[in-house]
């Protein structure tokens, strides 16, 4: 009776004022998280956060529902830019719905909302296609590194920078982030810092280690603080390297550009090898993935390899010794060659 009088239901009580005016907007709340995440996030989430705004602007992000996210998912999917390695907008569609994850866990951490009102937690992502990279057959890892450091202004260079990814297996920001106090040269390592704010210390060979420490000389990058590869300017590179070398690659070898082949598909040869060569926990080390293991059983915490073991397929790789390796090299490398 109280309530009739004061014109309020039972569910009033337990439903989110969705029209509160402590809510902020989407173009109020985004540029905050936006600035609270780290700049990896900020640049893999960004374009789908502009996205958003340029659509819900000026509605409060506690106005959204499940099916609200889903309809612009669909949206984003269906308007995406088509390339030849587009895959029916799911990735859009996918990275959409993760950055409005993003945002939401921002919220439900300020209060704004609790964990059963995220909407973006309703909404499943698209099922991921398997990939279409894979191992290079024998004798085409050899072909590439061959028109790498034989073609273009400044094959030195991309000659370097394969054969980093080569022994390595890194990733293309690894190697964009290496600076001079990344280079251990008494054990031949180098540190990378890649995706996910990891760091790790990985073995490279001497013969790596030396045109490393040479390239910086030569090109201005030994300075501390300062990105060790450059331009024969001595301007550090950028991504834009990787899109002009795999460019002409694919010309002078068209399976290349048929295949799209990239610089990962060097980390997926390189892992595969050492995989059937050392088996998983030394693949695992290898590529500097967490210790989740297979399922993520915490068997993989007792079975994780370390640096001996990563020097040793390493050591096998080149046909090098490595001085943390455990065992010498015995076991022929991936493409029939040992990398030059």
């Amino acid at each position: 009776m109280l309530l009739d009088k004061m014109g309020i239901s039972p569910a009033d009580l337990v439903r989110a004022p969705t029209d509160s005016p402590g809510a902020p907007t989407f173009a109020d709340y985004i540029p905050r998280v936006s600035g609270a995440v780290s700049s990896g996030t900020r640049r893999v989430y960004g374009s789908y956060w502009n996205r958003v705004i340029q659509a819900w602007g000026s509605r409060l992000i506690t106005d959204v529902t499940a099916s609200d996210i889903s309809q612009l998912a669909e949206h984003v999917k269906a308007t995406v830019v088509t390339r030849r390695n587009a895959r029916g907008g799911r990735s859009a569609a996918e990275h959409l719905i993760a950055a409005l994850r993003c945002m939401y866990k921002y919220a439900v951490a300020d209060g704004i909302l609790t964990e059963s009102e995220d909407p973006a937690a309703r909404v499943p992502k698209p099922r991921r296609l398997r990939s279409t990279r894979t191992a290079l057959p024998d004798g085409r890892l050899e072909e590439i590194l061959h028109v790498a450091a034989t073609t273009g202004e400044d094959p030195a260079l991309d000659a370097l920078l394969l054969r980093l990814h080569t022994e390595t297996a890194c990733r293309r920001g690894g190697a964009l982030k290496l600076m001079p106090e990344d280079l251990d040269a008494e054990h031949c390592l180098i540190q990378l810092h890649e995706k996910g704010e990891t760091v790790r210390w990985q073995p490279v060979s001497p013969t790596l280690m030396s045109h490393l420490l040479a390239h910086g000389e030569s090109r201005g990058g030994l300075a501390p603080g300062r990105p060790l590869l450059r331009y024969a300017n001595g301007k550090p590179i950028t991504s834009r390297r990787y899109d002009h070398l795999w460019q002409r690659l694919g010309r002078h070898l068209p399976w290349v550009a048929t295949q799209q082949i990239s610089t990962h598909w060097i980390r997926h040869t390189i892992l595969t090898w050492v995989e059937r060569n050392f088996g998983f926990a030394t693949a695992q080390a290898y590529a500097g993935h967490e210790d989740h293991g297979r399922g993520g059983k915490a068997m993989a915490t007792y079975i994780r390899a370390g640096l001996p073991e990563v020097a040793a397929a390493l050591a096998a790789l080149t046909g090098e010794d490595h001085p943390l390796a455990t065992s010498p090299p015995s076991r022929s490398a991936p493409n029939s060659n040992s990398p030059k």
